[in-house]
């Protein structure tokens, strides 16, 4: 992990040991490349989809051993194996027929790869443990091989719960999890010269910026536009240790007080001014570090309380399927946000992404645009140059201006995810071939109209 890498080059990729996909009672998907069309289920067990033969034939070394235990089930007792549980089936399953010789072993592609991985049982609370045990209760019914314990079990689930990854798709949307044990071992930083995309199920390291030979390869683990306090939190709450990475060192420090209070915290009274606010002394306000404005307790505490009805309006206004209700509640929710924070604010930001999803649903397309032009100064601002996150925003704004018939922006949106996603991702997926093309079908609609226009 450190030799000398240059930016977009590829540095480790991987298979997973084993993988599940995140299956739900509203969305199934297949076990071999999570395809969510065309499904067919084990007729056997009931509980595995397929999109067909190929994906079972390569997956069915391991499923045939998985089918027999899950068969042996009744029917209540298959509803309640998840995911989680379906992972840990497969590992012990894929153990076994590595050691039998059925799946070969090689020295990336082993159990004792995964038996040395972190499992931090010493920093898990007793509820935690609790949970665990239950869980190893239940696989150790389902496998009944007595030469396993619970213990071991429940560590396994200890090592999962800090070392699997969320398999996305080219948009980072979760399909599933995978335990890649050599990806395991990369370490994390809030400021990351490395960044981990999926093609299909492998898992695949891409250097962001020029990594000298000696230097550390560093990943993030977490979704890093945050204050340093909302990063460290997420990190001690799931992978149990404390960051020491160049931004969070910096925790208590002007540089990081400022940003968090930007990200954070609250925006000033003077609509034209752009400064950060910090908590008086006396605890009765906050004080515009570059006007000198006061904002009061009160007011604050008003305005957020209202955000927050609004906000489990929307829920259940979702859930309910009234989207046009939960776009007019998500504004208002969005209008309250403005008075309230930063306009480089992280939860304003949230707010106009879940807007932008749903308009989208409901095909305003115009409506969403304007809010996605809203976001990329804050995507700008939250994330570095080569953040895969900032590609796929520009990539949605591209996209909609060019349905709009704005080709010139959408040429300029294009080009700048272009950039981003070639590093983030390589320009190999069938998801950046279609981005490409896209941008090229985009310049030559444009010179068509500039040579129409000539004439």
């Amino acid at each position: 992990m450190f030799s000398f890498h240059v930016s977009g080059e590829v540095i480790i990729s991987q298979e997973p040991y084993v993988c599940v996909p995140n299956n739900s009672s509203s969305i199934s998907r297949c076990d071999g490349c999570f395809a969510s069309s065309n499904l067919k289920k084990c007729s056997a067990c009931q509980v595995v989809w397929y999109c067909g033969s190929n994906c079972q034939k390569l997956d069915w070394k391991l499923h045939r051993l998985e089918c027999q235990v899950l068969s042996r089930l009744d029917k209540e007792k298959r509803k309640s194996v998840t995911p989680s549980i379906r992972l840990m089936l497969k590992l012990y399953l894929r153990r076994k027929l590595q050691n039998d010789n059925v799946i070969p072993s090689t020295t990336t592609d082993n159990y004792s790869l995964v038996e040395a991985l972190v499992a931090h049982m010493s920093d898990i609370d007793e509820k935690q443990l609790l949970l665990y045990a239950q869980i190893a209760n239940l696989v150790n019914l389902i496998l009944q091989w007595p030469e396993i314990s619970i213990n071991e079990i429940a560590e396994n689930f200890s090592k999962l719960a800090c070392n699997a990854h969320t398999i996305c798709d080219s948009e980072l949307r979760p399909l599933g999890t995978g335990l890649y044990p050599v990806i395991s071992i990369i370490n994390h930083s809030c400021l990351p010269n490395a960044v981990l995309v999926f093609e299909g199920r492998l898992a695949v390291v891409r250097a962001v910026q020029h990594v000298p030979k000696g230097a550390e390869v560093l990943i993030s683990y977490i979704e890093t536009a945050g204050s340093t306090m909302t990063r460290q939190k997420a990190l001690k709450e799931q992978y149990l240790f404390t960051c020491t990475c160049p931004r969070c060192i910096k925790l208590g420090q002007f540089d990081d007080i400022q940003e968090s209070a930007i990200l954070e915290g609250y925006r000033c009274k003077d609509d034209g001014c752009s400064g950060f606010l910090l908590r008086d002394s006396d605890d009765k306000g906050f004080t515009c570090q570059q006007c000198g404005l006061v904002r009061s307790k009160e007011e604050i505490k008003k305005i957020a309380s209202e955000v927050n009805i609004l906000s489990k309006k929307t829920l259940a206004l979702t859930s309910c399927g009234n989207h046009q209700e939960v776009v007019s509640t998500y504004k208002m929710i969005e209008k309250l946000q403005k008075k309230l924070y930063h306009p480089f604010s992280v939860n304003l930001m949230q707010t106009r992404e879940k807007l932008i999803k749903i308009l989208m649903e409901l095909e305003d397309w115009k409506e969403a645009l304007a809010y996605c032009r809203l976001t990329i100064p804050v995507y700008q601002r939250v994330y570095p140059q080569f953040h895969p996150l900032l590609g796929l925003q520009y990539y949605t704004c591209g996209k909609l201006e060019w349905f709009l018939g704005d080709t010139e922006n959408a040429i300029k949106s294009m080009t700048e995810a272009v950039e981003i996603l070639r590093i983030t991702h390589g320009t190999n997926s069938p998801f950046m071939k279609e981005l490409i093309l896209k941008l090229e079908e985009a310049q030559a609609e444009a010179s068509y109209k500039l040579s129409s226009k000539d004439e």
